[in-house]
């Protein structure tokens, strides 16, 4: 038996006219409110007294900023041995909830620039959460059990299904059966007290964008309806002030709306209040489908002992153990950079830059990387350089070399586009004019990996988006190196404790679909994950005090100067 608690806090951000995080476009911004957005929050204790905090935000993404503050927040509350390896902060991935909330530069640029209200309505509603979660802490039994979601259910589809079937280790799909081609069990945890669930925990992958680019208001999208119909349907039954939190799993390549003959035309036909009409029924079949399994003949009793690891590495040089890498000795990650397949967006979800201008930028940067690899003018450091940016990224078309602030090798008060004619063009030269660039990353480097243990169960918490393919390998990984410990359940949950973009096989990169484009680190980005998680498992093998991963290691802070100068 467990020592459990849940909560919920409301995110009281008014909507004020600020871009969405998301899309990445300047004018999907928020002017009115559709659904709340929350914090929900469990807290969970073993018979030793070791705990576990969990807290899902209906937000696009957790930030390093956000991670931080609730950190610091919580050892001023609960004392400075408060070990933030018990914390895991993930997010729904709402693309209609608030941007502006990382202290990172590029991902803020639509915002636009830094909001720092907003990060602190996001620390105080997720500190409240889980403090109150603890305080209401009373002896409940935890049940696991899992499901899979019938085929005819359509709930989600595999927007990259060219880029699935590259992959070895899947059954092949045809362009109607883009359905199948991903994880269809959900996971969840009961809580239970008197027999009856009081709160509950999912873990399903479908992106969370129901809702599309041209609408204004914060939403909680399918993952915010599920929670909200689930909590109402629980307390129908009895329960006082439920929580359902509706959190991730491998949602990187798939999408909640139809992909197949004739997607795009489906998808236009659902607009202004069919979208919000779109999401409800979405988290509708999942919250039915998580109250459908919630019975005690179908669940597996959890009991044992709480245990957690947290470490974080910089992925910008990571050498992958040959055999996460196809036996590749040499597979390196390397400095951050975006493709060309990023900016083209998603072909339903999320279009973004027309065709056209995607094949003039792809000449652009390949002709780039020509030049650059045959060495003309570039002193031998430089070279070695770009030879290892280019084994790292592979065939990807580099649009933006984030760890140099580069776009297409062009410094960004070089850019050859006039402000008037892009917003973000407008609002990237204001802020190197006002010098808010010099020092400031353009996106997180120096990640968190997290691994928590509920008695037999181990929840692999991931930053980032990962596919379906790339995540049950990361999970076959650490179930692998776990073996020793008597583990029975390996779950991944991801946007968890930062956001770094996606993680694709290192076969679906080749494809260089969105994911690809937007897997910063280079083709071996998922070997990388693998060997580092494998090591973090193989340290919960040992006692506490002999683990011996690095818990130093955090992220620099961004210059408070130029931060100030990006605010909006």
């Amino acid at each position: 038996m467990y020592r459990a608690g849940w909560s919920r806090q409301e995110i009281d951000i008014a909507p004020q006219g600020y871009a969405m995080f998301g899309y990445g476009m300047p004018q999907h911004r928020a002017l009115d409110r559709q659904t709340p957005l929350f914090a929900r929050a469990l807290y969970l204790e073993d018979e030793s007294g070791s705990m576990l905090l969990f807290c899902c935000l209906d937000l696009g993404c957790v930030t390093q900023a956000m991670r931080a503050g609730v950190v610091a927040e919580l050892r001023r509350r609960l004392g400075e041995g408060f070990d933030e390896a018990r914390l895991v902060l993930t997010a729904t991935h709402t693309h209609s909830g608030p941007g502006g909330c990382s202290h990172e530069a590029l991902y803020n640029l639509p915002t636009p620039g830094f909001v720092p209200a907003h990060l602190e309505k996001i620390i105080a509603a997720s500190v409240s959460a889980l403090v109150a979660a603890r305080a209401q802490a009373a002896p409940t039994a935890i049940g696991f059990t899992r499901g899979r979601f019938a085929d005819a259910v359509p709930v989600a589809w595999n927007r990259s299904l060219r880029a699935w079937n590259r992959n070895p280790d899947v059954t092949p799909r045809a362009d109607d059966e883009a359905h199948l081609a991903l994880e269809r069990d959900m996971q969840v945890l009961a809580l239970r007290r008197g027999g009856e669930v009081q709160a509950l925990l999912s873990l399903f992958g479908v992106h969370a964008t129901c809702l599309g680019n041209r609408l204004h208001k914060h939403d909680g999208d399918n993952k915010g309806y599920a929670a909200a119909q689930a909590e109402a349907a629980l307390a129908e039954r009895g329960a006082e002030a439920p929580v359902a939190i509706f959190a991730q799993g491998t949602a990187g390549d798939v999408s909640p709306h139809y992909h197949g003959p004739g997607d795009v035309v489906r998808r236009r036909r659902i607009t202004g209040d069919a979208e919000y009409a779109y999401a409800a029924q979405n988290g509708r079949y999942q919250s039915n489908h998580a109250l459908g399994l919630l019975a005690p003949e179908k669940e597996e009793a959890v009991s044992g002992g709480i245990d957690a690891i947290l470490t974080y590495v910089d992925l910008t040089a990571i050498r992958a153990e040959p055999r996460f890498a196809e036996g590749n000795a040499e597979a390196w990650t390397s400095a951050p950079c975006h493709g060309v397949a990023f900016a083209r967006g998603t072909r339903v979800d999320g279009p973004g830059l027309p065709a056209l201008l995607g094949l003039g930028a792809a000449a652009l940067a390949a002709a780039l990387k020509r030049k650059r690899l045959d060495g003309q003018g570039a002193s031998g450091h430089e070279q070695a350089y770009y030879r290892r940016l280019y084994a790292a990224q592979g065939n990807k078309d580099i649009l933006i070399e984030a760890g140099r602030k580069l776009i297409l090798g062009r410094p960004l008060d070089r850019i050859p586009v006039p402000g008037m004619a892009d917003p973000l063009v407008k609002e990237l030269k204001r802020q190197v004019r006002a010098g808010a660039l010099q020092e400031s990353p353009f996106v997180p480097t120096v990640l968190p990996l997290q691994i928590v243990v509920l008695g037999g169960l181990a929840l692999v918490c991931c930053p980032g988006e990962f596919t379906t393919t790339a995540g049950a390998r990361l999970v076959a990984t650490v179930q692998e190196a776990l073996r020793g410990r008597g583990i029975r359940q390996v779950l991944i949950c991801t946007y968890c404790n930062d956001y770094m973009g996606y993680v694709t096989t290192q076969q679906e990169y080749q494809e260089q679909c969105y994911e690809g484009g937007h897997t910063l680190f280079g083709q071996w980005t998922l070997a990388a994950f693998q060997t580092r998680f494998a090591a973090l498992a193989a340290e919960l093998l040992k006692p506490a005090d002999r683990r011996a991963h690095d818990t130093v290691t955090r992220p620099a802070p961004v210059p408070a100067g130029e931060l100030a100068r990006r605010s909006a």
